[in-house]
């Protein structure tokens, strides 16, 4: 008995020297993960998967990439900051000022910030009776929905559901969607609720933008463009040519203006001359109640 006592108690010491040795030896901490650690400690902790991750300490361990700060705040797309930026952190001011002491870097936060945008003005009658599930999805499953533009919003809500900042209420007078876009932290979680595919989300610098998602080029029998959509008669296309600037591109397969935030001068040369209303001034959506935020001339 005393001789199988001692071998265990040997045993249990020489694996205890092992472990000793081995604490000592190897590092207790993995270079990489510790500097992920401390990042995702300032992340919001949701775990939302909004930024194209896993989670936020999926989304940590990208930052920790050689290449992950290249360019970091330079409006580039080499860097993971700037592609899928933490929209929750960047209105969080203490938080963005402790990722950049972790992170040693500087953030330009007017290049990072992203808002929601629908391009969708409304006023496009129903066409039959819609009594089932209340929702846009449910709605679209029957003919592609009950409104006369096939590319409509459909008004029943299923973004306004999702939204974490209820910066998303429906217009009682169109029965559409809109977003006010001084709540809109940019999350992107109503994005993919939209069955119309009618939300993107863009630059919190956006100068001009389009509201309207009628394609002609794929019109459906019975169907057409409502009082407000665009007529695609390329006058702002024409006027930024004209004025010099050239920020304005023809979309040929769906004959729709693309805008070049970057070159737009903010001039509203082509919000003015548009017939429809379709284009307006993103900068004035803000400070406004939800109701005037779906027209803005300048």
């Amino acid at each position: 008995m005393l001789i199988t006592t001692l071998i265990l108690t040997g045993i249990a010491f020489g694996i205890g020297i092992l472990i000793y040795v081995a604490n000592v030896v190897i590092p207790n901490k993995v270079k990489g993960l510790e500097q992920a650690d401390k990042i995702s400690k300032i992340l919001p902790g949701l775990n939302c998967g909004a930024c194209g991750y896993a989670g936020c300490f999926a989304y940590a361990q990208a930052l920790t990439e050689p290449k992950a700060l290249s360019c970091c705040g330079r409006g580039t797309e080499d860097d993971v900051l700037t592609k899928s930026p933490c929209t929750v952190l960047l209105n969080d001011p203490e938080g963005v000022k402790k990722l950049e002491d972790v992170l040693g870097v500087k953030l330009d936060l007017s290049e990072l910030g992203k808002k929601a945008l629908i391009h969708c003005t409304g006023d496009s009658e129903a066409v039959f009776g819609y009594s089932g599930i209340p929702t846009c999805k449910g709605a679209r499953q029957i003919e592609g929905g009950f409104k006369r533009c096939p590319y409509a919003c459909l008004g029943l809500g299923d973004c306004v559901k999702v939204c974490p900042q209820d910066a998303i209420s429906i217009d009682e007078g169109k029965h559409i969607a809109v977003i006010d876009p001084d709540k809109c932290n940019g999350c992107s979680l109503c994005l993919a609720e939209c069955p119309q595919n009618l939300i993107e989300l863009v630059p919190s610098t956006t100068k001009v933008a389009y509201l309207c998602n009628y394609q002609p080029l794929r019109d459906i029998p019975g169907r057409e463009k409502c009082n407000f959509g665009c007529v695609h008669c390329r006058k702002c296309f024409i006027a930024c040519e004209e004025d010099g600037i050239h920020a304005i591109e023809w979309d040929k397969e769906r004959a729709c203006p693309v805008i070049n935030q970057d070159k737009c001068t903010l001039c509203g040369s082509c919000i003015k001359i548009c017939p429809q209303n379709t284009l307006a001034n993103f900068t004035k959506m803000q400070n406004r109640s939800p109701r005037l935020k779906v027209l803005v001339k300048v």
